[in-house]
């Protein structure tokens, strides 16, 4: 088989074909889950604590020695907006997961119904019956 049927058949697959589809989307989520977290969930976490932005909060560690030099800092506000939006898009994966695993789920089976009693547990029921009178 050439190389190229391979990848033909490769390809043709339906796995290969789901795979390259959740990775499109989720590039697509990623970037909406980016716009929430820095547009709307950001600037009241900003306006609560005066008006500082997060995302360009950090710890200097030595200030620039000329104009021009680079500061060295510790970002830490970068991190926190990347650790929100992994948060987000976590949850969101989780509940996607759980809704689809319900939606798998097969509907219980109708509880099936006892047994017919043996001979001898009807029996055993009239005498028991009998003892109490």
């Amino acid at each position: 088989m050439s190389i190229v049927q391979e990848f033909k058949t490769f390809i043709s697959r339906g796995s290969v074909i789901d795979l390259a589809i959740g990775v499109v989307i989720g590039g697509a989520f990623g970037k909406i889950v980016s716009s929430f977290v820095e547009d709307i969930i950001l600037p009241p976490i900003s306006l609560l604590t005066s008006g500082v932005n997060l995302s360009e909060a950090r710890i200097v560690l030595k200030e620039a020695a000329k104009a021009g030099d680079p500061v060295i800092a510790i970002r830490y506000g970068n991190f926190f907006q990347f650790v929100l939006q992994f948060f987000i898009i976590a949850v969101s994966v989780f509940l996607v997961i759980k809704a689809v695993n319900r939606l798998r789920q097969p509907a219980p089976a109708p509880a099936a119904s006892p047994p017919e009693p043996t001979n001898e547990e009807k029996l055993l029921t009239e005498i028991r019956d009998l003892l109490k009178r």
